[in-house]
C-alpha cells in the first residue's frame, strides 16, 4: 500500500473517527463503513474477483484494526474489561 494509501485511510480515520466518538457509549457507528463500502462496490464492478480488490480490502482492514486497537485503549482508560 502506497503512502498516499494510508494518508487517505487515517483521513477516513479521523473523519469517522471524530463521528464516533461524539456519540453516546450505547450508539455504534463504524468509522471504517465508508472502507467497507468501497471495497463491497469493487466486488460488485469486478464480478466478484477478490484479487483486483485487495487494495480495498487491505484498507478496510488497517481502518479496522486502528478502531479496534483505540477503543481497546479507550475501554482500558476507564476501566472496562468487556
Amino acid at each position: 500500500m502506497s503512502s498516499e494509501d494510508e494518508k487517505e485511510n487515517k483521513k477516513a480515520w479521523e473523519k469517522g473517527g471524530a463521528k464516533y466518538n461524539s456519540k453516546s457509549y450505547s450508539e455504534y457507528f463504524d468509522p471504517c463503513q465508508e472502507a467497507a463500502d468501497r471495497s463491497l462496490r469493487c466486488l460488485r464492478r469486478n464480478g466478484g474477483d477478490k484479487t483486483l480488490c485487495s487494495d480495498y480490502f487491505e484498507a478496510y482492514r488497517e481502518c479496522k484494526k486502528q478502531w479496534m486497537a483505540e477503543m481497546k485503549e479507550e475501554k482500558r482508560k476507564q476501566g472496562r474489561w468487556w
